[in-house]
């Protein structure tokens, strides 16, 4: 019983330190943003970094099906003057079936990177079918999002 106490404490322990400088990816409804929704955001995007958040880059792409075939699209990625906040307005297609994908980066976290998934449905991010990864979505992971 004492070994296995052990254990647990040593592995929460690493656990903790393994998160303590975390590098995390959120998606977010622009219309709890004033100015998200001024900028007719789809999403809104807040990353935090314990370690130079400013040195954070977020990108984004519109992933889809239109006419059967597969299409992405970069997108601009919106900073907003709360530190952290982007927001992603449309600017792909109305034909198709929709997703953005965001891959957010930092030199500190080395080897490291957070994304999310989001399927788009009649022009509104469906964060509830969000997916979160802690590594570049694949391709077979952004085609989930797509069914």
């Amino acid at each position: 019983m004492k070994t296995l106490l052990k254990s647990l404490f040593v592995s929460s322990a690493l656990t903790v330190a393994l998160f303590a400088g975390a590098l995390t990816l959120q998606v977010g409804d622009p219309a709890t943003d004033p100015e998200a929704l001024r900028s007719h955001a789809v999403l809104v995007a807040r990353i935090t970094a314990c370690n130079s958040p400013e040195k954070t880059v977020v990108t984004a792409t519109a992933e889809g099906v239109v006419n059967g075939i597969r299409k992405t699209i970069p997108l601009k990625v919106l900073s907003l003057s709360t530190a952290g906040t982007f927001a992603v307005t449309r600017q792909w297609p109305e034909q198709g079936t929709w997703a953005i994908k965001l891959v957010a980066t930092n030199p500190v976290y080395v080897n490291y990177v957070t994304s999310v998934v989001v399927p788009i449905h009649q022009d509104s991010a469906q964060l509830a079918a969000a997916r979160h990864y802690y590594h570049a979505p694949t391709d077979a992971e952004v085609s989930l999002a797509l069914n």
